[in-house]
């Protein structure tokens, strides 16, 4: 039984797993080097939280669930306080590959629980961040680079049919954006490779600069009236009607306290043991000519393929290839990154062979034992969420609004996620890296199948 559990962590895997980069919560750190901190449309420079404040909600962490969270509050009129280690985006938020996926991870497992309705009800709230992205990036003009447009490529015939049973799932929801199944040859000629026999393209998926995402909806709370603290690690949180939330300088005092840490949060031994940090990495070309771009993605789509332990990239607003992908890896270095990813690449884009790569950076996300999203109370005004296991750039703001909707004492969407029992593994908080390399080991055998 333990096997069979350790092996789901990696179900739709979209990272990589190592045990040379540090997964645990580090303290009053800059933004790590990816090509989203170089290329941030605006620098953030909050306070450190200092004395004594009331608010109506705290907020720890401020990354995508954190944020979103604040700025659904805010749009209610709640006061809300941010509490970040470091700076806003600085985790997963602002380092992942930037692909905006529908569908929430742990789906089948969630809908069993929900009875005849639930199929079309989770359907409905896997597409709910999307929608919120865009809504957002129109009502406050955050420049974020959203895109839409994304391909899910096939290897092999098995890999087909499952996209062709995606294909009619968007059929019989009536899918309201465009889609299309492609054979091996308009795949090959949409990508400029022969790595894919098939692919289904979606155009209700799509890309983004995620940090941009991130500080812009920052901002945005702001504006509204929220107030965030960075550099300001929590030390403690002390229960009672009136939660607070302790850091070195300073607390807030509040009706609720929200944890949005993520894999970065440690702070609650109930939290550990249910959710396993995992390392993912990319890696950014310099930036490409015409001639390449058309030649590899001239309609400037994201693209994933659908191994557990998978491949991704897609072109950023200035034209370079942003990379993640499988390899064994340990450690953190730059080059080290690129030595590994590249490889990878060039059997996908041989042409990309004496192009620079002028980034590599990794960072860590919450992998889930069964694949479903973590809601739940650890005190009637202490809520957490975490743990989308790849599909956070979506579901992190459905979360939000969740998260918010559970504030103000609306629980249906909240108990959803919070029905589902996270699976405990014991030692998982002490022996988490091996347990990561052993999945990732047997889906690699998986993968090859």
């Amino acid at each position: 039984m333990l096997v069979s559990v350790l092996f789901g962590i990696t179900i739709r895997l979209n990272l990589l797993a190592n045990r040379g980069l540090d997964y645990t919560m580090t303290t009053c750190q800059p933004h790590t080097s990816s090509y989203y901190a170089a290329s941030v449309n605006q620098s953030t420079n909050y306070p450190q939280l200092a004395g004594e404040v009331r608010a109506d909600v705290c907020v720890v962490g401020a990354g995508f669930t954190g944020i979103s969270t604040a700025l659904h509050l805010a749009e209610r009129g709640y006061n809300v306080h941010v509490v970040e280690a470091n700076k806003v985006g600085w985790g997963a938020s602002g380092r992942n590959g930037g692909q905006m996926i529908g569908g929430i991870s742990g789906d089948s497992k969630m809908a069993s629980t929900l009875g005849l309705e639930g199929e079309r009800r989770l359907w409905d709230m896997g597409w709910a961040g999307h929608e919120i992205i865009r809504e957002r990036v129109k009502t406050y003009n955050i420049e974020c680079d959203l895109k839409s447009g994304y391909v899910d490529v096939a290897i092999k015939p098995r890999h087909v049919r499952d996209l062709q049973s995606y294909y009619e799932q968007l059929q019989k929801f009536d899918f309201p954006h465009d889609y299309k199944m492609l054979s091996k040859q308009e795949t090959q000629d949409l990508l400029g490779t022969k790595a894919y026999i098939g692919a289904l393209r979606n155009d209700g998926n799509g890309h983004v600069h995620p940090l941009n995402l991130c500080i812009g909806e920052a901002t945005a709370a702001v504006s509204l009236g929220a107030t965030i603290h960075e550099y300001s690690p929590v030390l403690e949180i002390k229960r009672g009607d009136k939660a607070t939330v302790v850091t070195a300088n300073g607390s807030v005092t509040a009706d609720f306290v929200v944890l949005a840490g993520n894999a970065y949060h440690f702070l609650e031994p109930k939290l550990r043991g249910i959710l396993f940090p995992v390392n993912s990495f990319i890696i950014g070309s310099e930036p490409l000519s015409d001639a390449l771009v058309s030649e590899i993605n001239p309609q400037d789509l994201a693209v994933c393929d659908p191994n557990y332990i998978l491949e991704y990239f897609r072109l950023s607003a200035d034209k370079r290839l942003l990379f993640g992908g499988r390899f064994t890896y340990f450690g953190s270095d730059p080059e080290v990154i690129k030595k590994n990813l590249i490889p990878r690449l060039l059997k996908i884009y041989p042409q990309l062979a004496n192009t620079k790569f002028d980034f590599g950076w990794g960072g860590t996300i919450g992998v889930t034992a069964n694949g479903v999203p973590q809601m739940g109370k650890l005190a009637p005004n202490i809520i957490y969420s975490q743990g989308y296991s790849g599909h956070g750039v979506n579901v992190t703001h459905l979360a939000g609004q969740i998260l918010a909707d559970t504030v103000g004492g609306t629980l249906e969407r909240f108990d959803v996620f919070a029905n589902i029992k996270p699976t405990w593994i014991p030692g998982q908080h002490v022996f988490r890296n091996q347990m990561v390399a052993l999945g990732m080991m047997y889906y690699k055998l998986v993968d090859r199948l």
